[in-house]
């Protein structure tokens, strides 16, 4: 049998089993996305799996971020440079200092 295209990989299903708010990264296994929209639960919606998003960071993170650092995310959806114990989610796009709100991520699985 051969492999049928089925679409572009820019969104993938997701069927929550909470309402999820938009914005909201979802870790599932090493598949990191994020809500474009308000998910309710048991009902099939998507997640981004690919995309540049500003992402709120932990108002207490003092790093500086640089364009082109590799960014995790923790299981509560926060980013953090650090790797152990976190999942990939994509690269730093623009430069973020530790009074910064947001990280600018381009999304990488």
């Amino acid at each position: 049998m051969q492999a049928q295209y089925v679409h572009d990989g820019k969104a993938v299903d997701f069927t929550p089993d909470v309402d999820v708010s938009i914005g909201s990264i979802v870790i599932q296994g090493d598949l990191v996305g994020i809500t474009k929209r308000d998910l309710k639960a048991d009902m099939l919606g998507s997640i981004a799996v690919e995309g540049v998003f500003d992402i709120p960071k932990d108002p207490a993170d003092a790093e500086t971020y640089t364009a082109g650092q590799q960014i995790y995310a923790t299981n509560d959806g926060i980013v953090t440079d650090v790797s152990a114990g976190t999942v990939y989610l994509g690269k730093v796009i623009a430069a973020a200092a530790p009074t910064d709100n947001f990280v600018r991520v381009r999304l990488s699985q």
